[in-house]
């Protein structure tokens, strides 16, 4: 079993050191000092996640030396451990040193651990976004219970069927692997352009995993330089480097037992390549400024919008690394590859943007979701969402959103023919056969015969289109002018 977190244990006694030592080691990655000397040699040195302190010790009491490590070191939660009940100790050790748990001699095994792990979690769940406050002491129940609902609630929030997509399309095939990669617990690359919805299919893959109840953390690695990078991922001592003004926990370890997703892998540089792929090789890491190493259990899910085979051919990304991450390939379709995917997706979009400001558009004209569905989306589905977004700010009615809304690069689109990216023929054939529908039913103000007549079809024949590409509720209120 890899240790779930580092403990620091402070005690003078030896044999008290030795039995809680025996204790805990199984489940934690457990250090021991017998004085607040050696203790703050140890907290300069490593990342600790629990302080165990004695109460009683020679020449400091333990709510006074932790009362120093609140200051110096404030992300360790601290707790005390005493043969003794003095109620002033207590409240001092509340108030003043921020202990979370006063421990009596002589303790059980078993709430000791539990206690500790209550501890560990406390410190995770700190770190995370949206996490508890720094002094906060919840109960064990009360903490279970809020990591619990937090890890159901994005459980739910990412489940495949949330990613929306039309039946028969490419994205099938696409979530057919995905699903398969969470049975095994190897590691996934995914490929694909950017804002096409990677770190949405990163997500799914790990909470319908067995690590789902388990944390799931993110780095863009393209964002920041090497050294930036690696105190984010595996973290840093105060003082490692220029600008290091604070322990940082790093993401591989608090991703622990749950999984990573490093986007932008190909951006990294050769001598962080080097040093990530130690990492999955030895399954440890060490902060920057520590002393010593740490085993994690951690599985990596990365995505990249480079052709990282190609990158390896010309000498840019290592060989061995790329295996490491390539075990299970999946490759994202862009949204100019599933036009047929995009009033869905357009729909479902629309729906958060009436929810995040406040408003109640029921839709799109046909006019501008035909234009939707023809223009190419470099950008993918960040661009919709971009270009959905401004349409219903420009938009001073909760009425359909309107062509004249749209952005002028898509509003000035001449000829639905100019779809830009490699679509398949069929696809390609099917939006503009639907643009023309649209178009032609709101120049014939919905009249279906006269429609079917301009297009060359029987009244029959235009109506199955109508229900094939699901236009009634685009153009509704048209056809409620035919008879």
């Amino acid at each position: 079993m890899n240790p779930s977190g580092a403990v620091l244990i402070v005690d003078d006694e030896l044999r008290s050191r030795e039995s809680l030592q025996r204790v805990l080691a199984e489940e934690f990655d457990v250090l021991c000092a017998q004085n607040a000397r050696e203790a703050e040699s140890i907290l300069a040195g490593d990342l600790v996640q629990v302080i165990l302190c004695d109460q009683r010790m020679p020449g400091e009491s333990g709510v006074d030396f932790l009362r120093r490590v609140r200051d110096q070191w404030p992300d360790p939660v601290r707790m005390i451990i005493s043969g003794f009940s003095e109620s002033e100790d207590i409240i001092a050790g509340v108030n003043e040193a921020g202990v979370s748990q006063y421990i009596t001699k002589p303790w059980h095994p078993e709430k000791l651990l539990e206690c500790v792990r209550d501890a560990v979690k406390l410190y995770r769940m700190q770190k995370e976004p949206g996490g508890v406050g720094g002094d906060a002491k919840p109960s064990h129940d009360t903490l279970n219970r809020v990591l619990a609902d937090r890890r159901r609630e994005q459980r739910r929030m990412f489940e495949f069927d949330r990613i929306v997509h039309v039946p028969g399309g490419p994205m099938d095939e696409t979530l057919d692997l995905a699903r398969k990669a969470t049975k095994y617990d190897i590691s996934v690359l995914v490929t694909g352009a950017s804002g096409a919805g990677k770190e949405l299919l990163a997500r799914a893959i790990h909470f319908g995993s067995a690590r789902g109840d388990k944390p799931f953390v993110v780095e863009n690695c393209g964002a920041l330089p090497d050294e930036l990078l690696e105190s984010e991922l595996f973290g840093c001592k105060k003082g490692a480097y220029t600008g290091a003004y604070q322990d940082r926990i790093g993401l591989f370890e608090l991703a622990d037992g749950g999984s990573i997703f490093l986007d932008e892998i190909g951006e990294t540089s050769p001598a962080f390549q080097v040093k990530l792929l130690r990492v999955l090789q030895e399954r440890e890491i060490r902060p920057l400024g520590a002393t010593r190493s740490r085993k994690i259990d951690v599985r990596v899910i990365s995505a990249t919008n480079r052709d990282l085979e190609a990158e390896v051919e010309q000498g840019r990304f290592r060989r061995d690394l790329f295996y490491r991450l390539n075990a299970f390939p999946i490759h994202l379709p862009a949204l100019a590859d599933r036009p047929r995917d995009v009033p869905k997706i357009a729909e479902s979009i629309l729906g958060d943007v009436n929810r995040s400001f406040h408003r109640k558009i029921p839709g799109f004209a046909p006019e501008a979701m035909a234009r939707l569905v023809a223009y190419g989306w470099r950008g993918n589905v960040r661009e919709l969402h971009n270009e959905i977004q401004r349409m219903v700010a420009m938009s001073d009615e909760d009425t359909p959103l309107g062509a004249h809304l749209l952005s002028p690069r898509i509003a000035a689109l001449p000829q639905p023919a100019k779809l830009n990216g490699a679509i398949a023929l069929k696809d390609k054939v099917e939006a503009l056969e639907r643009i023309e529908i649209v178009k032609t039913l709101r120049d014939c103000s919905g009249n279906i015969s006269h429609a079917a007549e301009s297009l060359g079809l029987s009244r029959v024949g235009l109506r199955a289109k109508i229900e094939r590409y699901d236009l009634r509720r685009d153009v509704s209120q048209d056809l409620a002018n035919d008879g």
